[in-house]
């Protein structure tokens, strides 16, 4: 039974296990602010052009810091730079519940703070990647990134389903309040981490510009596997992530409100908890040495839940209670297979890159962890119009899979990929 439960072996090092657990804090902390922005933005506007515009404030502030934000976590102490940007992401909450409280009541506020919030997390997301490497050792990386994502996924659970509840006796401002309490966790975990100065100084040390931006490129390019675990992850995510037609599928197929109400919550709500199922029962992934293999599996396995998830949606008319369990069972699969994906591809990240190069190549990540949805949405949506729900949930799970086959014969360095491993 030891062996199918989670490994906590990482837990034993003092840095991560504070890290860990004052994540388990913050990212519940976090996701009531991802609930309460598209709902003070809806309440003041009534315009979902404005809730829309949310992705774009906080995708541009993503991607530009999650770039340079890793050219810093390179060029210098990692744990001040946490320290920092821990502290940020506290006052960017402080700042959204003021203008909260003080009823300013102007859309351009909320957006422009999002924004600032972004940018904190942008840095400071690579930055934490690269940073765990220096507190295990490679063995107990598959365990350390299942145990982080694990607790992401339960985050993107409680916290939307306690801002529900919450919001029956507390205006949305307490929500953000919430969350710049639970920053504090953060920012103890981080001032008491061990230092972590840049292993390379001198002539040779990482720069903070564009130079060293591209420098995380040009090793990109010249690492056919690190690459591809980016390549196949934007094949997953932009064909394959339905979330765009979750309301749509939710009234139409089945016979939700058009509000919303439970049966999009579920299906909100699925993916994220075969994450947590997941990362529950991933003390086998340790012991996987074909890491690039595991990868393309767990990738085909994903793009076959989206396939089954479109067609249960598909046949719901006349059975819609049977076929929405079926569907939710897609989902739930299909997100233990996407934990699996990711915590074999941010091992492979941060194990085949130097100790120098980590943070670019984290931020590089962060940029397409939080891109690859955000195109998934605005394709989703624009073939859902076209052709219906149906074909494009479904159709898209077998272009995921066509596409990984397609690349892996492409580059078959990546599925040969394997690292040692202690038995």
């Amino acid at each position: 039974m030891g062996r199918l439960f989670a490994d906590t072996t990482p837990l034993q090092a003092p840095d991560f296990r504070r890290l860990w657990l004052a994540g388990i804090v913050t990212v519940i902390g976090a996701n009531l602010t991802i609930f309460a922005v598209p709902v003070q933005l809806y309440a003041l506007t009534q315009n979902s052009l404005y809730v829309g515009l949310a992705g774009l404030f906080a995708l541009v502030p993503l991607v530009v810091f999650g770039l340079w934000g890793g050219a810093w976590a390179d060029a210098m102490d990692r744990r001040l730079l946490l320290v920092i940007t821990s502290c940020g992401l506290a006052l960017s909450s402080v700042l959204l519940w003021l203008q909260s409280a003080l009823g300013l009541n102007n859309v351009w506020v909320v957006l422009s703070l999002l924004s600032l919030q972004q940018a904190f997390y942008a840095v400071n997301s690579p930055t934490r990647s690269a940073a765990i490497p220096r507190m295990l050792p490679g063995g107990q990386l598959p365990a350390a990134n299942t145990l982080n994502m694990t607790v992401m996924q339960f985050g993107a659970i409680a916290g939307p389903l306690l801002a529900g509840v919450m919001l029956h006796w507390v205006d949305l401002s307490a929500l953000y309040l919430i969350d710049a309490i639970t920053c504090l966790a953060a920012i103890w975990a981080t001032v008491r981490m061990t230092p972590m100065p840049p292993t390379v100084t001198g002539d040779d040390a990482p720069g903070y510009g564009l130079t060293a931006v591209l420098d995380g490129f040009r090793y990109l390019a010249g690492n056919r596997v690190v690459l591809m675990s980016f390549v196949v992850d934007l094949i997953a995510m932009i064909f394959g992530m339905p979330r765009a037609l979750f309301p749509q599928m939710a009234h139409e197929s089945f016979g939700g409100p058009v509000e919303g109400g439970t049966t999009m919550a579920l299906l909100a709500a699925a993916m994220s908890a075969g994450a947590v199922a997941g990362g529950i029962f991933s003390g086998w992934l340790p012991r996987v040495q074909r890491q690039g293999l595991a990868v393309v599996v767990a990738i085909v396995a994903w793009g076959l839940a989206m396939v089954g998830f479109g067609v249960a949606s598909g046949a719901a008319h006349g059975a819609a209670g049977t076929m929405l369990w079926i569907a939710l069972a897609c989902l739930a699969f299909g997100g233990a297979a996407d934990m699996v994906s990711a915590a074999f591809r941010s091992t492979i990240l941060q194990e085949a890159a130097s100790d120098e190069l980590r943070g670019r190549l984290q931020g590089v990540f962060t940029v397409v962890v939080a891109g690859g949805p955000r195109l998934a949405d605005a394709a989703h949506g624009a073939v859902a119009a076209a052709v219906g729900t149906t074909v494009a949930a479904a159709g898209g799970g077998v272009l995921v899979v066509v596409g990984v086959v397609l690349a892996v014969l492409a580059v078959p360095a990546f599925v040969r990929y394997r690292v040692a491993r202690v038995p």
